[in-house]
């Protein structure tokens, strides 16, 4: 069985960070939601959204990371504070780049792109995309990697522009990591586009 986390910090962007989570479990992968940044909650977070919604995580980042785990995936939603409030973890920004030198499938969509694998060595000779205009928050010399398309995929990275493009994101991340007739399926049950 496949496994995914998604990383969850206040701000996030709901759709962004929570159509990954539906339509991944839904093909079957073992997903967990890690609360980066939000108010303690028994052993866990709760983490609220840009628009007021709360989450309760599955578990922390500490906890997450002192279980040693490395999923076959990883996710950061954006939202601009979202996407900071991910930046600003140094132990997250550690583990991101050695799930990517493990060859983990890394995504980030809207502000994460630029503003948290910006910081990292993730981006370096690679395509990618963000949410218009936040290229710039990214290291200067990944911005020749830039494109302005809907999403980018450039080996083990999936990077995408925004909350209308968080349904692309989630069927390209769940494309390459179960195939196309997982995703075919989770495509025709979901009555997508």
């Amino acid at each position: 069985m496949k496994t995914a986390a998604v990383f969850f910090a206040d701000g996030f962007e709901d759709i962004e960070a929570l159509s990954p989570v539906d339509y991944l479990r839904r093909a079957g992968i073992e997903l967990t939601t890690v609360g980066v940044k939000g108010t303690p909650f028994n052993s866990t977070l709760i983490v609220t959204s840009s628009h007021k919604v709360p989450i309760i995580t599955d578990t922390t980042l500490e906890d997450f990371l002192s279980k040693k785990i490395m999923p076959d995936c990883v996710i950061c939603p954006g939202g601009g504070k979202g996407a900071e409030n991910l930046s600003e973890n140094s132990k997250l920004l550690s583990f991101l780049e050695n799930a990517y030198d493990s060859g983990k499938l890394i995504g980030a969509i809207c502000a994460s792109p630029a503003v948290v694998l910006g910081k990292t060595k993730i981006l370096e000779n690679k395509k990618w995309t963000c949410y218009p205009d936040m290229q710039g928050n990214a290291k200067s010399e990944y911005l020749d990697g830039y494109k302005d398309e809907v999403f980018v995929t450039d080996k083990n990275v999936v990077t995408s522009r925004g909350a209308g493009a968080s349904e692309q994101f989630a069927m390209e991340i769940i494309r390459l990591l179960c195939g196309e007739e997982t995703a075919e399926k989770i495509r025709k049950g979901t009555c997508q586009r």
